[in-house]
């Protein structure tokens, strides 16, 4: 992992990820929660955001024209890619409600059959993710990658947007195990309101066999 890249897990992990009880946009419950925006709208977060994704853009060689995304998470991680770019434009997906009010999708860069790269920042059910690459296709765009920051690994996410990506890669920065572990580095203790009896472990989420001083599995007790 580059410098850069560890830069950013770590500030994901420190101002971005808690443990506790959520309900989930998609209506799920878990027992950590995910705000990129927190870490993607800070000054030094926005520009490690911009160096990791266009880095992994070029190592891909995807040479996009522009990079684009579902408002509002995507938001700041277009703006941060095309300033570190130069030459990269961006573009945003507007939900549906706001294309009535307008009449248009797709704010920002326009020239149809450029290639793109689909970014959001957290992927659990993929749905923003789909909304977005379904958006550019229908605009004229061709998708040539689609980029997450986040990975949550649950309801089907990954097989259901790479579905919809098809034949373009999908490809994640992080996953939310790996936010998850840099997380608990830093924190030397088990946070506030975690539960303790039949608790899933920190890391993975599989039954604990110890739950002091933290809350692991058979696996990850060490």
């Amino acid at each position: 992992m580059s410098s850069t890249r560890q830069d950013l897990l770590r500030l994901l992990a420190a101002k971005s990820f808690r443990l506790g009880q959520f309900k989930l946009s998609s209506g799920a419950t878990s027992d950590y929660y995910i705000d990129c925006r927190t870490s993607t709208l800070a000054a030094k977060g926005a520009r490690l955001t911009g160096q990791v994704f266009l880095e992994e853009i070029r190592v891909r060689g995807w040479k996009p024209k522009a990079i684009g995304g579902l408002t509002l998470g995507a938001d700041p991680i277009v703006v941060a890619v095309s300033v570190a770019s130069g030459d990269v434009d961006g573009f945003l997906v507007r939900k549906a409600f706001a294309r009535r009010l307008t009449g248009r999708l797709i704010e920002g860069y326009q020239e149809k059959g450029a290639r793109v790269v689909i970014v959001d920042d957290v992927c659990t059910t993929g749905s923003s993710t789909i909304q977005a690459i379904e958006a550019a296709r229908e605009f004229g765009f061709e998708v040539v990658g689609v980029m997450c920051l986040v990975e949550r690994q649950e309801a089907g996410g990954r097989p259901s947007v790479e579905k919809a990506a098809f034949p373009a890669p999908f490809v994640s920065i992080f996953t939310a195990t790996d936010v998850r572990q840099e997380h608990l580095l830093q924190n030397d203790e088990t946070s506030p309101g975690m539960p303790v009896a039949g608790a899933g472990c920190e890391i993975c989420g599989r039954p604990a066999v110890v739950h002091s001083p933290r809350i692991r599995c058979e696996a990850h007790k060490v």
